[in-house]
């Protein structure tokens, strides 16, 4: 991970979390979607604006007390990467933040960066896709806007992308369902 993220600012991570973990926060996330837990997520900071027209996702941080064990143990495997890549890397990350984030059938997020411009917190992003089964024509991708040209990542389960946050625009593909 840390080569590549020296080499390219992104990289590709199958099989970083265990899929027992990642049924149970699949699992956990429809729960609270079920539950009305996760409310349109915002741009910005401090609860931002919500404009459906650039970000169509609702969420839940990982930290919320409603939150169960499966997020919590999520958390725990997340703050043992930001150890490693300080290790690794140098990279200086204090805290680590993390949301379900659930999408329906036509909504996206249209191209951005993670980080704010005069707020250098966000340093890394990770997304980790918990979609059991994923028909591949039903859209969905995160689309990475790299000098090359563009990546597409199928959100299939277990999928994670790691990358700079400041480096690498990026956006999430309408999905079908």
């Amino acid at each position: 991970i840390g080569e590549n993220l020296l080499q390219q600012a992104w990289s590709p991570c199958s099989g970083l979390f265990e899929a027992g973990l990642l049924q149970d926060l699949q699992v956990e996330a429809r729960s609270h979607e079920a539950a009305g837990n996760l409310k349109p997520a915002a741009i910005g900071r401090d609860h931002g604006r919500l404009l459906s027209s650039l970000r169509g996702d609702s969420s839940l941080w990982l930290d919320d007390p409603r939150c169960d064990s499966a997020s919590k143990a999520f958390l725990a495997q997340l703050e043992l990467l930001r150890k490693a890549l300080n290790q690794s890397l140098l990279l200086g990350l204090e805290t680590v933040e993390a949301h379900f984030a659930v999408y329906p059938a036509g909504a996206g997020y249209a191209r951005h960066r993670d980080r704010f411009r005069d707020d250098d917190a966000r340093i890394i992003s990770l997304v980790c896709y918990l979609n059991p089964n994923w028909p591949q024509a039903a859209g969905g991708e995160l689309r990475l806007h790299l000098p090359e040209g563009v990546q597409d990542i199928s959100p299939d389960m277990g999928t994670t992308v790691i990358f700079l946050s400041e480096e690498i625009e990026h956006e999430v593909l309408p999905a079908t369902q």
